[in-house]
């Protein structure tokens, strides 16, 4: 099978979901065109395709806490500004449309357009990956009336639909462009078992001086992925553990002088350092305003054998259940207790730590997830 995949950016969630499926489908033996702007060195087997921009501000979904001000959010465009991008986009997968059996695009956004009209133009067969942040501006009242007209009707006119979990499909997307649940394929994010497995701790701890037990938050530091309510928490169980923040962002001033000597924060680390902090750490924790599509940092939790405590809502349901962590009412006092109650029970996180595991290989590992892609496109096609 040929699969052409497109990318609005090079992203990071949603674009290490999309770069897991392109390594594991070339794995399987399918030939795979990789395409987003700013490709670098790309996917080594991939045929690796730069999408150049006609202007240096890249189109984002969301904005990227340290990208600075060479990004604008399409959902903010004018129908001018999000038609002046669809050239360069369709340029470059035309330059591979008449190679490929199938087109998947990611996200509700004008990737979403331009795979549309060039699958269309050339009688082959489309999915939509529709990750969250896509669809959510449009429950707040963004996007020009026109540019989401185009957007829904390559919703509507695709051959199916990928998500990640129940609550993107029936609280995001449905809601607003009510599908069949049968053109759906729900699939989770998935995770590296090999980077995140108990045991892959070494140094670790050495190296950024961290003691036997501590909390664990990871993520941007922005209101929405809400740090503060996981420093308001950490006064409830501060005399345990100290909680550990990784990632940056426009509050870590104002967390720093907040958390004081409760903990502290790591900046960004590097993916091996991510992996080893999660899979060392006594508890994840996370807060977020909003609620989670699904989260992979809960699901990196789980196969690092690390119990989570997290904030209930969304898709977090569908990774965390009852015997890998607690999920609280959406209150940093309660959170906070609760963190205070697993730290205090090494007995029932040892055995949550065991279920953790098991979860992520039942569920979650890409291997598996992708060959349940493949079966379903083929389907498709």
């Amino acid at each position: 099978m040929k699969v052409a995949v497109l990318l609005l950016n090079k992203g990071r969630g949603s674009g290490e979901v999309a770069r897991e499926h392109v390594r594991h489908l070339l794995k399987l033996g399918h030939k795979v065109y990789f395409l987003h702007p700013g490709m670098g060195e790309g996917i080594a087997g991939a045929k690796n395709v730069d999408i150049p921009l006609h202007t240096d501000v890249y189109p984002v979904h969301e904005y990227l806490p340290s990208a600075g001000g060479n990004q604008k959010q399409v959902a903010r465009m004018t129908f001018e500004e999000m038609a002046a991008y669809i050239p360069d986009y369709e340029k470059a997968l035309e330059s591979v449309a008449q190679k490929v059996d199938v087109f998947i695009g990611h996200h509700a956004n004008l990737s979403a357009v331009v795979v549309q009209r060039v699958a269309k133009k050339h009688n082959k067969p489309y999915v939509l990956f529709l990750h969250g942040t896509g669809i959510e501006p449009r429950h707040q009242g963004l996007w020009d009336d026109r540019n989401w007209a185009l957007i829904q009707q390559a919703i509507e006119e695709a051959n199916g639909i990928i998500v990640t979990t129940e609550y993107v499909r029936d609280e995001l997307v449905k809601p607003l462009i009510p599908l069949p649940d049968d053109r759906f394929l729900i699939l989770p994010c998935g995770v590296d078992l090999e980077v995140f497995r108990p045991g892959n701790t070494k140094g670790i701890q050495e190296k950024y001086n961290l003691p036997e037990t501590y909390v664990i938050c990871p993520g941007a530091l922005t209101f929405s992925k809400g740090p503060q309510n996981v420093v308001e928490a950490s006064q409830v169980y501060a005399e345990l553990a100290p909680t550990v923040f990784i990632g940056e962002g426009e509050l870590l001033e104002d967390l720093a002088s907040d958390l004081g000597d409760r903990g502290g924060f790591l900046g960004f680390v590097s993916a091996t350092d991510k992996a080893r902090l999660i899979n060392a750490a006594t508890l994840l924790v996370a807060a977020p305003e909003k609620k989670e599509h699904f989260g992979i940092i809960y699901a990196e939790a789980l196969a690092g054998g690390t119990p989570v405590v997290a904030y209930e809502g969304g898709g977090v349901g569908s990774i965390v259940t009852p015997t890998e962590g607690i999920l609280t009412e959406r209150s940093p006092r309660v959170l906070g207790q609760k963190i205070n109650y697993l730290l205090l029970n090494s007995g029932l996180r040892k055995q949550m730590s065991a279920s953790c595991r098991s979860r992520a290989e039942k569920h979650f590992d890409y291997q598996v997830l992708v060959k349940e892609l493949v079966a379903w496109l083929e389907k498709v096609m």
